[in-house]
């Protein structure tokens, strides 16, 4: 079963991909929260259909679809033991300041959780580059 969600009509497109972050504190009183707020924070998500009604937003500050969405894999880095297809590993934004290196954002970015439990679905070869020493592995997770 697809889960729903309203999105800005300018982001209701088939294909659309965003990372959901919460609800904001003008969705306390939304009369449309039970269908908007039901995703998972920090977790990539793809429209797949676009239904044809809209409602109100007053986030958005314009008129926003139901859509239909799936859980879309990121990459993301994570302790070389726990990365194997399959396992759930529990992952999240690490502390780092090198906005230099080449795998800041699946690592410290700011669209990842504080902590999450991911599911790995690829392994990719070879250890993670990181500047500041540890040792992690990058995996695509849903």
């Amino acid at each position: 079963m697809a889960e729903i969600t309203l999105l800005a009509v300018d982001e209701a497109r088939e294909g659309f991909e965003f990372v959901y972050q919460g609800g904001a504190p003008v969705c306390r009183t939304c009369p449309y929260r039970h269908a908007c707020l039901t995703l998972d924070a920090g977790r990539r998500y793809a429209v797949e259909r676009v239904r044809d009604v809209t409602h109100p937003c007053a986030l958005q500050e314009t008129e926003a679809h139901v859509v239909e969405v799936r859980v879309v894999s990121r990459a993301l880095l994570v302790d070389p033991r726990s990365a194997v297809v399959g396992s759930t590993v529990e992952a999240g934004r690490y502390s780092c300041r090198r906005l230099d290196c080449p795998n800041w954002t699946p690592c410290a970015g700011p669209t990842l959780p504080a902590k999450q439990k991911f599911r790995v679905v690829a392994v990719a070869d070879g250890p993670a580059e990181c500047r500041i020493g540890r040792q992690l592995k990058q995996v695509d997770a849903s």
